[in-house]
């Protein structure tokens, strides 16, 4: 269907309380070829009657009695709020004042077309009403298309996330996650046994005077440190410690920095095996 042929079918409410006016705005649109046109000459339904069809145009006299077309706009309005469709009114007001058009335009309406009638000029303020109007529709139904994109997509990442996760688990002795600050905030396998220390790897946690006691090479520990401080990935860093016993335990870590969409650093992720004879 092209745009021609959907701004045709577009739902019209012409709201006067002259039966003229309501017969000459219903007969002109029918013969330019649009298919939906309604109208009512009571402005107490015309809430309702919105709620209902949801029109796409609504064509509002502003002097009717009992209720005028800026009362009714206010009613759109709350409608409007009260599900959520945000504050676009559809609406081109029809009026003989002049001085009403710009209080008009300030509560809500789009356009206006003055009295006594232009055929001429109703029928291009109308048409060109509509197109703005489904053309607005397409927008916001290609900004829910894409949302709706976004949000696959992102459970998509996520669930390729955990199985990263559980392959790099599998394929290792230990996976871990560290924090902007250097906490730990993930890990698994035998981290704190295979090390022996309360941080699963020795980073700036724990003073050169406590790794020494642990036996851990100071060299091989700060040049590790001064990776991660620098957020530099690290692929099979080795490192060791020396055993109370004598014997020599033997690591390999490879580590990846972390950053949001912004380019802020969010910790490191990485895995770690243990390469000492034996194991």
């Amino acid at each position: 269907m092209t745009m021609h042929d959907d701004i045709l079918a577009a739902k019209i409410l012409i709201v006067d309380d002259q039966p003229a006016n309501v017969h000459l705005l219903t007969r002109l649109l029918t013969e330019a070829g649009y298919t939906a046109v309604s109208s009512t000459m009571d402005p107490t339904e015309v809430s309702a009657l919105h709620a209902r069809q949801d029109h796409d145009l609504i064509l509002l006299d502003l002097q009717m009695p009992g209720r005028d077309g800026f009362q009714v706009m206010e009613d759109l309005r709350i409608l409007q709020d009260s599900e959520g469709r945000g504050g676009y009114l559809p609406v081109i007001v029809l009026t003989a004042q002049p001085g009403h058009k710009l209080r008009a335009l300030e509560a809500g309406a789009k356009d206006f077309i003055s009295k006594p009638f232009d055929l001429l000029e109703v029928k291009t303020r109308i048409h060109n009403m509509l197109e703005v109007r489904l053309l607005y529709r397409q927008l916001a139904a290609h900004a829910a298309a894409l949302e709706a994109t976004v949000l696959q997509r992102t459970a998509e990442l996520l669930e390729s996330e955990a199985r990263y996760r559980s392959l790099t688990e599998l394929a290792s002795d230990w996976y871990w996650e560290q924090d902007s600050e250097g906490h730990f905030v993930r890990s698994s396998g035998p981290v704190f046994e295979m090390l022996g220390i309360h941080d699963p790897l020795p980073t700036a946690e724990a003073s050169d005077a406590t790794a020494l006691a642990q036996g851990w090479d100071l060299d091989e520990r700060r040049g590790l440190q001064e990776r991660i401080a620098a957020h530099q990935p690290f692929l099979d860093y080795a490192f060791h410690r020396r055993l109370s016993d004598g014997s020599r335990q033997q690591f390999r870590v490879s580590g990846q920095p972390m950053f949001d969409t912004a380019c802020r650093f969010l910790g490191y992720r990485g895995v770690g095996v243990d390469v000492s004879f034996g194991h």
